[in-house]
């Protein structure tokens, strides 16, 4: 296959082009940034490209954009990404979107050098290969999401009230009702996230984690 690898670290995007070049593929171009992926992508059409979620200039997630802008731009092109950490709002929102030759991959994978060769060439065939702990932490956060979905309206707005620090008596004059009203939304609330009483821990603090994870 012809390939584009996307990746600051000098080291690492050299070791990933011998790897590949030793199985037989032609690495077409090797960049550092991600504006330069999209440029080449569009220019060389590569069969793949392969690329890191964190790059110049923020190394926050330049890459793991580039890879959305990169499937949206040209659905038939296939991306495999490298990361140290699992992105998981970007790599559910591309998984939903079209798992065809898409690939993401924790980077200490890439030491199993077969398993790595048999990733890309599932992945530049148009498959998909999801690193486990991938879908083990999408699937965490859906999870979190799908418990919040079964607060009603009201308690949604009380536990946003508590994210913002209030305590109840401030709760239950933002939304005019008595603080004893306040008090029985807070333990539907502990009571729909399974937070059950525990000395050891806070349960407002753990109930507010949870909305501000979701």
């Amino acid at each position: 296959m012809r390939i584009v690898i996307a990746e600051d670290s000098a080291l690492l995007r050299a070791g990933i082009e011998r790897i590949l070049t030793d199985a037989g593929h032609q690495v077409v171009a090797g960049v550092s940034d991600a504006t330069d992926l999209l440029r080449l992508v569009n220019e060389l059409r590569p069969d793949l490209a392969i690329l890191d979620v964190r790059m110049p200039p923020t190394f926050t997630d330049e890459g793991i954009r580039a890879a959305a802008l990169l499937r949206s731009q040209n659905p038939e092109s296939p991306v495999l990404v490298l990361s140290h950490y699992v992105e998981e709002r970007y790599a559910a929102d591309l998984i939903a979107s079209d798992t065809r030759g898409f690939g993401y991959l924790l980077k200490d994978r890439v030491a199993d050098v077969p398993s790595f060769l048999d990733t890309v060439a599932v992945v530049g065939g148009g498959g998909t290969v999801l690193d486990p702990e991938v879908v083990s932490q999408i699937l965490v956060r859906s999870r979190q999401r799908s418990t919040l979905d079964s607060l009603t309206p009201r308690e949604l707005e009380v536990l946003q009230l508590m994210a913002e620090g209030r305590a109840n008596s401030a709760i239950a004059a933002s939304l005019h009702v008595s603080v004893g009203s306040a008090e029985k939304h807070i333990a539907s609330i502990f009571t729909k996230l399974n937070l059950t009483p525990d000395e050891s821990e806070n349960r407002r603090v753990l109930a507010v984690l949870r909305y501000l994870e979701s």
